[in-house]
């Protein structure tokens, strides 16, 4: 291992429990031991376990679990009213020990104004008689009740109820009860969710969410009361001693309700400051909390909590290690935490640990290939959260997220083996064939590499002179570097496992290589659309993003999806002048795309004053300028050294599918990283 690692192997403790090293598997939603939306409430969420205890057994320190409400959301009965669960939990912490690491399983309070409504819920939210009547199944009322009347994150046209004072005396001896029966099943720690990332708990705590008159409102210590109830009720049944850990937002980064603020951005806090949170940490490790698992945002700055790949690596580390200056219990950072980073601020005695959420998805074993110097093995995660927390929204819509991704959330893009083992998974083939993968893109070398590991004899044909298709010109802004390193995971994959492969190899459907299979990963061309002037004067993303065409100072994008958006960012930050031209009413208006991705991008064009043009299409391009026709602003136009069309693909298969020809990827139908990746993994999986 390289010795600049060595601070995160080091012990360390929480109150009396010894904790191995400094690395945190930090709670994701999905990860939840009891489950998430399940029917029953006995329910123990094996698949969840699994991944878990891989997780520990391949070195992680401390892992936490994603969040166990302590009202279960289908059929509104409190966690400590299912003794099943605890009973298996119980028997499972018997085998989770025997690897060495510790847990703390988390509790949430709720989500407030913060519940990812989707329409249906929505619109029982917003009727009384409905929700009455759906209330024995889900309560849409009582799941998104805040501490006071607020607009709802995701449904712009429903706002929430107060909470009752009866109802948060219920909440926490609840807490108080869960907590009790986590620790007669032998958890190491609980951990309180959280005056964090604006969840309910949170939403009591700051200033703009928190308008009650009561002793749950007003003053610092009313609006932290419902935390420091909840410690002191865990602390009165559990002892003082068992650890209780609180996921902790150091600052709100919230400009407004649905707008966030700009790393580096000079901006009035609405939420909590740094100066609140400065009084806040002591005031809540004096109340009785034993740790802090910390980063920064609100669901209205999502991308702070869920940071993508536009957010900078260590994102909150600077806030965090000045907010462990004002406590003596131990500190935890996450937001796209480096290994790097967090060695030498853990040396430096700013933090006590690191933790670190979606690369354990990307590659549960990365700690273990971290420990054995095998740094180029490890995948990294992309932090695109299209699998992973995929919930989506934009304009009038709620969460426009599919029902089976509510229901199934910690998969993961690149490695689609997490949280669903039963489904992807290497069985060794009993027949080897050879099988001729033409295209060398992302989807052909995952099929190349599942099918070696499978057992059979796979041979990549690619007609340029490198591995990576598409997917090279996708990583090529400067922000898109662990997409980069994603491209070399896989090379490095390819040549350990002697794939053989065929550079410069143009293949046409009369000198398909003699092969018993055929994978055609072939990818997808650029659409265009008939603009007058299209043809002279306008590039296509892709010889922007390679490089095969320059992009003057002011530039027009035409199409707001996310590569057009990202193009324009990418534009921005290299000091030209973008504008964005979308034919629908927001930008990125698709189904199952994060919020925490999409909004950062809206809210950056707005902060930054980048125009956006909505409702719009393109008349005209000439040499030096568009002509816009926009619904809400008229006929616009616009100076333009350049124009970028961004407005999609089509897919190009060398052949149809037949009974041994297997169409993989954009070629078959335009999708993403996940939809490819798991399209090779099930094209590899039958072959």
């Amino acid at each position: 291992m390289n010795a600049q690692y060595d601070p995160l192997f080091t012990p360390w403790k929480i109150r009396d429990v010894e904790i191995k090293n400094r690395i945190v598997l930090a709670p994701m939603g999905g990860t939840c031991i009891f489950g998430w939306m399940e029917p029953t409430g006995s329910h123990f969420d094996k698949e969840a376990a699994r991944l878990l205890l891989n997780i520990a057994r391949s070195d992680c320190g401390l892992v936490i679990p994603g969040i166990a409400p302590v009202k279960d959301m289908l059929g509104g009965k409190w966690l400590y009213e299912n003794p099943a669960k605890f009973k298996q939990l119980k028997a499972y912490m018997e085998e989770f020990h025997k690897t060495g690491a510790k847990m703390f399983i988390q509790m949430t309070a709720g989500f407030g104004r913060s519940m990812a409504l989707t329409a249906p819920l929505a619109m029982l939210a917003k009727n009384k008689a409905l929700n009455k009547i759906a209330s024995p199944i889900i309560d849409a009322e009582y799941l998104t009740a805040a501490p006071s009347v607020l607009p709802n994150r995701w449904a712009d046209d429903v706002m929430t109820r107060a909470i009752t004072v009866q109802e948060i005396k219920d909440i926490v001896y609840a807490f108080g009860e869960t907590a009790r029966l986590i620790k007669e099943a032998g958890v190491d720690g609980v951990e309180v969710h959280a005056v964090h990332e604006g969840y309910l708990l949170d939403q009591f705590t700051l200033p703009y969410s928190n308008r009650r008159t009561d002793e749950y409102g007003g003053s610092f210590e009313n609006r932290y009361r419902f935390a420091v109830e909840i410690v002191k009720e865990i602390k009165s049944k559990c002892g003082e001693d068992f650890p209780v850990s609180l996921r902790y937002s150091v600052r709100s980064m919230t400009k407004d309700f649905r707008y966030g603020a700009m790393p580096g951005e000079d901006f009035k806090e609405i939420g909590r400051d740094m100066e609140e949170s400065e009084k806040a940490v002591r005031y809540l490790q004096d109340a009785g909390y034993d740790m802090l698992n910390c980063d920064n945002g609100t669901y209205d700055a999502w991308y702070w909590a869920h940071p993508p790949q536009y957010m900078p690596q260590n994102c909150n580390l600077e806030d965090v290690a000045h907010i462990r200056q004002f406590v003596d219990i131990p500190v935890v950072c996450a937001g796209r935490m480096q290994p790097e980073a967090g060695a030498e601020a853990i040396s430096d005695g700013r933090i006590d640990a690191m933790a670190v959420g979606r690369q354990f998805l990307a590659d549960p074993h990365w700690v273990t290939k971290l420990i054995r110097g095998r740094e180029e093995d490890i995948r990294p995660c992309i932090c695109c959260h299209t699998a992973c927390f995929n919930l989506a929204k934009h304009n009038g819509s709620a969460n426009d997220q599919d029902l089976s991704e509510s229901a199934g959330m910690c998969h993961c893009a690149v490695n689609p083996i997490s949280m669903q083992s039963g489904k992807y998974y290497i069985r060794r083939t009993k027949k080897k064939k050879t099988v001729a993968i033409i295209g060398g893109g992302i989807g052909g070398m995952e099929a190349a590499r599942i099918l070696t590991l499978r057992g059979h004899k796979a041979a990549i044909f690619e007609k340029s002179g490198e591995l990576g298709g598409v997917f090279i010109a996708a990583a090529a802004p400067e922000f898109k570097e662990k997409d980069k390193q994603l491209i070399e995971w896989f090379k490095h994959q390819i040549d350990k496992l002697g794939i053989e492969v065929h550079l410069n190899t143009e293949i046409s459907p009369a000198n398909l290589p003699l092969a018993d299979e055929y994978v055609i990963a072939t990818g997808a061309a650029a659409n265009r659309i008939p603009i007058p002037g299209a043809d002279e004067y306008a590039m296509d993303a892709t010889e922007y993003l390679l490089g095969q065409k320059e992009a003057g100072d002011h530039v027009v994008i035409i199409g707001g999806g996310l590569t057009g958006c990202e193009i324009a960012l990418d534009l921005f930050r290299k000091g030209k002048h973008p504008a964005l031209i979308e034919m629908k009413d927001d930008l990125i208006a698709v189904k199952n795309m994060c919020l925490a991705n999409t909004s950062y991008l809206r809210d950056c064009f707005k902060t930054n004053e980048v125009p956006v043009y909505l409702n719009a299409g393109v008349k005209n391009i000439s040499a030096t300028e568009v002509t816009v026709e926009s619904k809400d602003q008229g006929t616009v136009t616009l100076p333009a050294d350049s124009v970028i069309m961004s407005v999609g693909y089509h897919p190009i298969p060398l052949t149809k599918a037949g009974k041994n020809v297997h169409l993989l990827g954009d070629c078959k139908k335009v999708g993403n990283v996940r939809s490819v990746i798991w399209g090779a993994w099930e094209t590899a999986m039958k072959i």
